[in-house]
C-alpha cells in the first residue's frame, strides 16, 4: 500500500473508533447521573458543588465520553490489530493475535484495581481536613480524579503485553530487562507519580507497585518462553 492508502486506511479505522466511542457516550450520558451516584460511593454524602452554571452539563459530557471510551474497547483493539495485522509477518500475526482480547481483560482489571484504591487514596487525601480547613469537592475534580485514575490503572495494566509481544518479535529479552531493571523502576516512579492525580501517596505508590511487579513477572514469562 501507497503512503496515501495508509493514510486513508488509518482514518477509516479511527472513524470507526469514534463512531464507537460517540454511540456508548450516548449511552453513557443517557446514564450519567447513575454513573455518578455509583461514582461519589467512596465519600458518601459529601456534597459535591458545581462552581458554573454550566458545570454539571459539562461533566455529564466528560462521564459520558469516558464511559464511551471504556465500553469502546473492544472496537478500539479490533481496529488497532486490523490496523497493524497487515504488516506483520505471519508467525508475528500468530504471536500477537491471542493478545488482543487479553489486553481488554487486563484493561478492566486496572480499571477494577483503581475502585479498590479509590477509597484508600481519598481517605489519605481528606485526613488532611481541620476545622477552619475544610476541603470542599466540586463536581469537576472529584469526577475528573476518578476518571483519571480509571485511564491510567487500564492502560497501565497493558505494559506486560507489550513487553512480552516485544521479546516474541525480538525487540527485548528477559536478559535484556533485568539489566535495565534499575533503569525501569526509576522511570516506574516517575510515571507513576505523574500519571495519578491527587497528590497522594496511595495512588503513586499502588500504581508502581503494580507496574513492578508486572515488569517482573513478564521477564520471568519471557525467560520461560526462551527469550
Amino acid at each position: 500500500m501507497s503512503l496515501v492508502d495508509h493514510l486513508t486506511e488509518l482514518r477509516s479505522r479511527l472513524i470507526k473508533c469514534a463512531v464507537a466511542v460517540l454511540v456508548f457516550g450516548a449511552v453513557g450520558f443517557w446514564q450519567a447521573g447513575a454513573i455518578m451516584d455509583v461514582l461519589r460511593g467512596p465519600i458518601g454524602n459529601r456534597p459535591l458543588i458545581s462552581l458554573s452554571a454550566g458545570g454539571l452539563f459539562f461533566m455529564y459530557v466528560k462521564i459520558a465520553l469516558v464511559f464511551g471510551l471504556i465500553l469502546s474497547m473492544p472496537v478500539i483493539l479490533y481496529q488497532a490489530w486490523a490496523f497493524i495485522a497487515p504488516g506483520l509477518t505471519q508467525n508475528e500475526r500468530r504471536v500477537v493475535r491471542p493478545w488482543v482480547p487479553v489486553a481488554l481483560l487486563f484493561f478492566v482489571v486496572g480499571i477494577a484495581v483503581a475502585w479498590v484504591v479509590l477509597p484508600f487514596a481519598l481517605a489519605f487525601l481528606l485526613s488532611f481536613e481541620r476545622p477552619g480547613f475544610p476541603i470542599t469537592l466540586t463536581v469537576d475534580n472529584y469526577f475528573g480524579f476518578i476518571t483519571t485514575m480509571f485511564l491510567a490503572f487500564g492502560l497501565t495494566m497493558q505494559f506486560p503485553i507489550v513487553l512480552y509481544i516485544l521479546s516474541r518479535v525480538g525487540i527485548v529479552s528477559s536478559q535484556r530487562l533485568r539489566t535495565a531493571r534499575r533503569y525501569v523502576i526509576l522511570g516506574i516512579a516517575v510515571f507513576a507519580t505523574v500519571i495519578t492525580p491527587g497528590g497522594d501517596l496511595v495512588s503513586p505508590t499502588v500504581l508502581g507497585v503494580t507496574m513492578y511487579l508486572l515488569f517482573e513477572i513478564s521477564i520471568f514469562v519471557i525467560g520461560r518462553s526462551g527469550r
